[in-house]
């Protein structure tokens, strides 16, 4: 069954071409980015969706006044198994980054192009190459007949790349009774360019507004005042120093294999040269090992920022943009991690093996619910770049792949044991 399964995805590459740009050409920003939401993008995916065998289909609307119609869609589908009390979940998203400086496209970064197998446009990649993959993967088992040993659903959700307010955390705060506690979940929105990195934890991430206080004054005459940005390009080099030096935890499953700290986007100070800027304002992201609480980084950061309060007389104020407290990893002894091993091996004939990240993904708020997790795709990792691209082959790999993890996966995941529930406070 394996192999006619696979068969009818390789006849679906025109099919899978034709989606990516029908999905491309609806623009799916956040507002937080400029955009105006995925709805238009989710009417398309749900009637699509609707065309097909599902035995359950449904939306999650999370309010959003500053959206398209005042909702971010959350979509769910289900083809049942033979099993009903059991689902594997692919997760995926709509949204996508902005297109970026548009003078670095070859081409409309919102108008598929194709050169052969490979597609070029924003989008075609993260995420849509999951998603079609997934979609296909249904399609597959509808045409031809075929029920798998439990339920195969899909979850396309809203808001993954400014934080998943409106998507998964919404869903699960909302709607946890689509869930089963021997549920699993598959997220193909990482990974890499052999599709070896199966990627079963995270760092907690904590992206962190410094804020300086000092005085205004003119810049011949600095005794007058007192110098915010002086204050804070101190602090960010403290804080990066300080931080590195105290969590220095290293952890083998990751890659980088510690914690990091770095000092990023900068605000806008004063508009004129010759004036001292008495506010300053710069941006911290950290990326922190399960070993540490992001209680623990936070209270350092206050530590070091009274420091510079008190040698500079300035006041400092410290306010978190983004959380996201990842510590239940994926074991790897879990059957989804087993499962999504032996499928790539099937797949692709590659060496696939388990790890852990420091970017954050969805997959992070099914872990800290108890659930497995697991993250794969093999993807060119073009995420956000100009000329993002998405190659066929691979599109039509993963479809493939998810088939035989449905086919094999033992969903037995409330045996094996997961650790408690890391606190966020």
């Amino acid at each position: 069954m394996f192999k006619k399964l696979s068969t009818k995805i390789d006849s679906y590459k025109e099919e899978a071409v034709k989606m990516q740009e029908e999905l491309t050409s609806r623009k799916a920003i956040a507002p937080e980015s400029g955009g105006e939401g995925e709805y238009e993008k989710a009417m398309w995916i749900e009637a699509e969706l609707k065309k097909m065998g599902f035995d359950e289909i449904s939306r999650v609307d999370c309010p959003d006044k500053r959206a398209i119609k005042g909702i971010r869609p959350n979509i769910v589908a289900k083809y049942y198994g033979e099993d009903k009390t059991k689902t594997l979940w692919v997760m995926t998203h709509m949204d996508v980054v902005p297109e970026g400086e548009k003078s670095l496209w070859k081409t409309d970064p919102f108008k598929v192009h194709r050169e052969g197998d490979i597609l070029y446009g924003r989008g075609v990649e993260d995420n849509q190459q999951g998603m079609i993959a997934s979609i296909l993967t249904a399609k597959a088992m509808m045409e031809e007949g075929y029920r798998p040993p439990f339920n195969f659903a899909l979850l396309i959700n809203s808001d993954e790349e400014v934080g998943s307010k409106h998507g998964v955390e919404y869903v699960l705060k909302t709607k946890p009774e689509l869930f089963g506690k021997n549920d699993a979940f598959l997220v193909p929105d990482g990974g890499n360019e052999k599709g070896e990195m199966v990627e079963i934890a995270e760092k907690s991430i904590a992206w962190l507004k410094i804020h300086t206080l000092g005085k205004q004054c003119h810049a011949s005459m600095p005794a007058l005042g007192n110098n915010a940005f002086t204050a804070g390009s101190d602090l960010a080099l403290r804080l990066r120093n300080g931080l590195y030096e105290h969590f220095n935890a290293k952890d083998g499953l990751f890659d980088p294999n510690i914690s990091t700290f770095e000092p990023t986007k900068k605000d806008k100070n004063v508009d004129n040269v010759n004036t001292i800027p008495g506010d300053d304002v710069f941006y911290l992201d950290c990326r922190v090992l399960p070993t540490y609480t992001l209680t623990e980084i936070h209270k350092k950061v206050l530590e070091i920022s009274a420091s510079i309060e008190k040698d500079y007389k300035v006041k400092v104020s410290v306010e978190p943009v983004m959380t996201m407290t990842s510590k239940n990893p994926t074991p790897k002894h879990s059957p989804l991690t087993k499962a999504v091993i032996e499928a790539s091996k099937a797949v692709y004939n590659n060496n696939p093996q388990p790890c852990g990240i420091g970017g954050g993904t969805v997959g992070a708020y099914f872990r800290n619910e108890g659930y497995h997790a697991v993250i794969w795709s093999k993807i060119k990792d073009t995420a956000h770049m100009p000329n993002e691209e998405c190659d066929l082959n691979n599109l039509l790999g993963d479809a493939k792949a998810f088939i035989h993890i449905a086919m094999n996966l033992k969903l037995n995941i409330a045996d094996a044991s997961v650790s408690s529930v890391w606190d966020n406070k």
